[in-house]
């Protein structure tokens, strides 16, 4: 705030000199005092001054009020003319969206109207008597055909069927190859054993060193954990891949309980 602006809101040094007269006036009037005319015109005189303040001050307070409302007209002629600019774009996109549409319009319709494309005629094929069949391709003329009708062998000469018969025996064989190549599938079971020790005072970990001391080809231990059962006694649950071929549960079952010292086997 300007120093202006702190003398314009100060009114009560602009009219002092008003109250000091009426208090002296007061206190005269009191105490019987009759005013001599040097003292009239000593109060002439700042009644002048007093009033020459008012007047100052009031012109102070107008100027404020008028720098005040040029400032808000100021920002309100900002304000109309960001709005403006902000609706003209407004328009335009909205102007881009018709356009868009408009074209998308016409590319349906035009693809509703368009017909859809023929399937290809399919290629005649002509069986032989091994049960196979090829596409016939015909690119000799008419005449030709008509020419050579004597000589074509509907049922195929004796040197055909042998060639065919050859051939079928040979991919009949390759394939017999590749199968025989192929790896079998083998069979696999996930299983998840529960190990139970003899009391809480069991060493868990050695439980689970024990168990997963048992080895064996087609067998793949997993994760762990431990499960409570009741009294303080937790149970070891243990996940594993087995190979159906190669390892069973009743072989699992036989290596676990030989660790007699943490296993409770009567369990």
């Amino acid at each position: 705030m300007s120093a202006l602006d702190c003398l314009a809101q100060e009114k009560i040094w602009f009219e002092k000199p008003r109250y000091d007269e009426a208090e002296r006036r007061f206190y005269e009037r009191m105490n019987g005092y009759v005013q001599a005319p040097q003292d009239v015109g000593a109060n002439t005189i700042l009644q002048d001054i007093a009033r020459a303040r008012e007047n100052i001050q009031k012109s102070l307070a107008g100027t404020t009020s008028s720098t005040n409302s040029t400032a808000d007209q100021g920002e309100l002629i900002s304000r109309i003319k960001s709005l403006e600019l902000e609706n003209q774009s407004l328009h335009k996109v909205v102007d881009d969206l018709r356009t868009a549409l408009s074209k998308l319009e016409c590319r349906v319709a035009v693809l509703e109207k368009s017909p859809a494309p023929a399937p290809p005629a399919p290629t005649p094929s002509v069986p032989y008597t091994n049960g196979t069949t090829v596409q016939q391709k015909s690119s000799a003329p008419v005449k030709k055909e008509e020419e050579d009708e004597d000589d074509f062998d509907l049922f195929g000469s004796d040197e055909e069927d042998e060639e065919a018969e050859r051939i079928k025996e040979e991919r009949l064989k390759a394939y017999a190859e590749k199968k025989a190549k192929k790896p079998a599938l083998i069979a696999k079971s996930s299983i998840l054993l529960d190990v139970k020790p003899w009391d809480d005072e069991t060493d868990m970990v050695k439980l689970e060193e024990c168990v997963r001391s048992v080895q064996a080809d087609g067998l793949l231990w997993g994760t762990s954990k431990l499960v409570p059962v009741g009294y303080g006694i937790k149970k070891l649950q243990i996940a594993c891949v087995v190979e159906d071929d190669k390892v069973g549960t009743d072989m699992l079952e036989e290596e676990i309980t030989k660790f007699e010292d943490y296993v409770n086997v009567s369990a």
